[in-house]
Parts: C-alpha cells; structure tokens; sequence
C-alpha cells in the first residue's frame, strides 16, 4: 500500500565428519590465527542436489577472520547459493570467506554456515577442511541431521528478565485469530522492517540490529526483499543469501525474522510464482530447524482477486511445509494487503474463502495520514474472524512522506494492541522519505541507538516498542 499510492527435499543421505584439533608447530602459528578446529559437514541429498550445513568449531587461538576451504571428491559438485558466507570455487576447490558478523571466533567457539549445490554422478562428502590454512583431520562420526547454528551475539539483547522474545515464546503458531507462543498463549510481536535490502544493506549490520534489539527493544526484523526493482530477480543466490544472513543476525540477537517476498509491480502474484517457489524452497529448507523465522509470501498483491491470490498462496505454502511444516506464513491481501478496501472491498471474501492452509495469517498495511476510520474499523471487525499480521506501516501518507500523523497512528496502535496485532513500521533505514526512522547519513556511520540520529518517526516508534511485552507463559 505504502506504494500504491508511492523441490521439496527428500530424505537424504546424511553424512557427517567431525574434524580434530591439529596442534601446529610455531614457525605455523606465524601465519595462521587459528591452531586447530573442529568441523562438521552434513549433506541432505536428492537427485541432483542437496543442502550442506557445516558448523565450524575453533579449537585454536582466537580467530578475526576466517576463511575455510575443501575439495569436492567429485568434480560435478558445485556450489549454488549460500549463507553465512562468502563462497567462491575454482574446479573442485572452494573456500568460504566469514562476513562481518561472524568472522570473530574465540577459543571454543563455533558458527555455522550453508549452501545449496548440485551433483551429477556423485555426492560423496569432502574429506579435508582447513581453517586459515590449518589442516583439520579426525575420525568420521554420524551426528544428528539437524545441525542448530551456535552464533555468539554482541549483545544479549532483551525486553524481558526472562529472555529475549524468541528464548520466551520459542516456535510460533495461529490458534484461533491469534498469533500463540509454544505455551499456547496470544502474543504480539512490535519491530521493524528493513527499506529495500538491495538499496540499503548498508543500514543492516551488527551496529544497527544491536540497537533495534537492545536499545528499541524490538521482537520483530522484517526483511524486504523486493523481488523486481534491482531486487531478486536480477541475482536469486545473492539475495538469498543475503536474506538467510539477515534472518542469522536476528536469531543472535533473538528476534524473530519475517522473510517478506516484496512483489509489488506487477501486483499479481502468479507473475512471480515460479520465483517464489524457488526462493522458499531454498530459505525453508536452510532455516527449518530455526524457531525465528515467519514467511510473508506476497507483500502487496494489487490489480487481483482474492481468488488469484489464494490460488498463488495455495501453491506456495506447500513448498514451505515440506522443509519447515511448523512456521507461520502470512498471505497478502487484495488491494495493497488492505484486505480489499481500497478496492472497494472487505475481509468478507477472505472469511468466506480462506486460504486451505494451516497456520496462515493475513496481511494488512496502512499508513496512518492516508488511512483512518473507515480503514480501522474494518480491522477491528476483521480481528474478530481473522489472524491479521501488519506486517508493514508507517506514521505518514501512503507516498512514504509527507507529515507525521502521531495521532492516527497512535489509534492505530492502540487498536493493534488492543487485539494483540503484531507489527512492522516502514522502514528502519536512513532514506529522505519521513516514513524512515534514521535521519539522512546515519547508515554512513556506526552509531544507531539513542534519539540523536532518529527522525519523528524513529523517535516516536522507538519510545513505542521499547515499551514492556507482555508475553504470557502460562
């Protein structure tokens, strides 16, 4: 609305090497950071492709810095699109490059990284890794074939003396019209989305996701991962593995990550289905051991009917349910996710034909100076019937800009909270518009919390997130 107006996995092979420490000799240590390391590599496989994780233990000397490289047995493996990592291959060899928030890794600790590949006559697992160089070997054992990310956050972030929101509500489901945590009871999670991740990743960094956590006190990090608009289109791996970094950065920092799939022009979905199928079939099947992580599978459908979209929702989710069965997905509605009313419509068509999925919420966005009574009134209705999940609005027009309404947008948050409706606010970045929360050039720098940099916006969302959650365990 802000701008309306502005293969499913098999059960595969699992295959893990546990790599021991290897002690170096001194004229070694001169050159490498790291003494020893400990590595383990699962492969779930399918005809022509599989997924690896590798969760890497440094067993050595601190490391700030790291690059970890092996050779395929096979020269037919390649390396697809990956994450938590920068991945290069020449022939048979590949290494793997740490990003700026795991690259630190002290004595004992570990992190984890994946991608997707492809194989043509075999998949057979690597034999040798190194660490900076350092040759790790050990003994071949079988561990279990989920392997949980260990990532060391900078902060310990929390709203809440009992835990950040995800230690506290843990995997989310729908019950009833609610948003429930793993005790079964109704909460509402308040954070921020990211603007365009193709124009603004530079907002997006340990700084920044420390302040949103710690400072705003956030539950919630909307990624928008626009799908046209130099967006994903133009690159599938980059930006998916610029989507599963961001998701790792909010699970260090636990929050919950909502993966928006940003369709927006055209405003029919089926334009990008093939798109989406691919996409979640990748991001679903890297973070489904993750407790974090909620799809948003059409942002703004527009120029469609409700019919057009549940049939797009309807083929997308199962690509998710067969590598993530237990997430919570939310489905866009007609007319900018307005539930149809800026197209004349209603949420009675939604009520009368839900999308036939489990575990489904509904979108809804508003900008509070374009978008009154008319608008909350349907929402409070539809809350009654409905899961509604606001997962985008802002405090100005639908442009982006324009006047701050604070108060529009406190009664819209009023409401929202009043029916425990989570929420996202457009937009954690430092763009012109006044929708953004940072003032222009914030993002050039490295300090992110506080009022200093913010804009109106900023200021006023901050201090309204930052407020106590009530999540219930019993």
């Amino acid at each position: 609305m802000r701008h309306q107006h502005r293969g499913r996995l098999t059960a595969g092979a699992v295959i893990a090497l546990v790599l021991g420490a290897l002690m170096l000799v001194p004229a070694m240590r001169a050159t490498a950071a790291a003494s020893g390391c400990a590595v383990t590599y699962t492969a779930n496989t399918w005809q022509g492709g599989f997924t690896a994780n590798i969760v890497i233990k440094n067993l050595g000397d601190p490391v700030n810095g790291w690059t970890l490289a092996w050779t395929f047995p096979d020269s037919g493996q390649k390396v697809g699109h990956g994450w938590s990592a920068t991945y290069s291959q020449q022939g048979s060899a590949v290494t793997a490059r740490s990003l700026d928030y795991n690259g630190s890794l002290a004595t004992g600790a570990s992190t984890t990284i994946g991608f997707n590949g492809t194989w043509t006559t075999a998949n057979p697992t690597p034999q040798t890794f190194t660490l900076n160089g350092v040759t790790c070997t050990g003994s071949v054992t079988t561990p279990t074939p989920t392997v949980t990310p260990t990532v060391t956050p900078t902060v310990t972030p929390t709203s809440n003396p009992n835990g950040t929101p995800v230690e506290i509500n843990g995997q989310l489901r729908v019950c009833g019209v609610n948003l429930c945590n793993q005790y079964g009871k109704p909460i509402q999670l308040r954070g921020m989305s990211t603007h365009g991740i193709q124009w603004f990743a530079k907002c997006y960094n340990n700084a920044s996701l420390d302040a949103l956590a710690g400072d705003w006190k956030a539950d919630l990090f909307r990624i928008a991962m626009y799908v046209q608009e130099q967006g994903y289109e133009t690159n599938p791996a980059e930006f998916t593995n610029r989507v599963n970094t961001l998701v790792d950065m909010a699970e260090a920092r636990g929050m919950y990550a909502l993966i928006d799939f940003h369709i927006l022009t055209p405003g029919d979905p089926m334009y990008n289905l093939e798109r989406a199928k691919t996409f979640f079939a990748a991001v679903s099947a890297r973070n489904a051991a993750k407790k974090n992580v909620i799809y948003e599978i059409a942002n703004e459908p527009n120029g469609v009917s409700w019919a057009t979209i549940k049939s797009y929702a309807e083929q997308v989710i199962p690509v998710i349910r067969a590598n993530d069965p237990d997430a919570v997905v939310v489905v866009g509605t007609r007319a900018w996710s307005s539930l149809g009313v800026s197209e004349g419509s209603n949420e009675s068509e939604i009520v009368n034909n839900p999308v036939n999925a489990p575990n489904v919420m509904y979108a809804f966005h508003f900008y509070a100076a374009s978008h009154g009574d008319n608008y909350r009134s349907t929402v409070a209705r539809a809350a009654t019937r409905l899961p509604l999940f606001v997962t985008e609005f802002g405090t100005v027009t639908y442009t982006g800009g324009g006047t701050v309404d604070l108060a529009s947008t406190t009664a819209w948050l009023n409401l929202l909270d009043q029916h425990k409706i989570s929420y996202a606010n457009w937009t954690f970045s430092d763009h012109e518009e006044s929708s953004a929360a940072f003032k222009a050039g914030t993002c050039n720098g490295s300090t992110y919390a506080g009022t200093g940099v913010l804009k109106e916006s900023g200021v006023y969302m901050r201090d309204r997130i930052r407020t106590p959650d009530n999540f219930p365990t019993s």
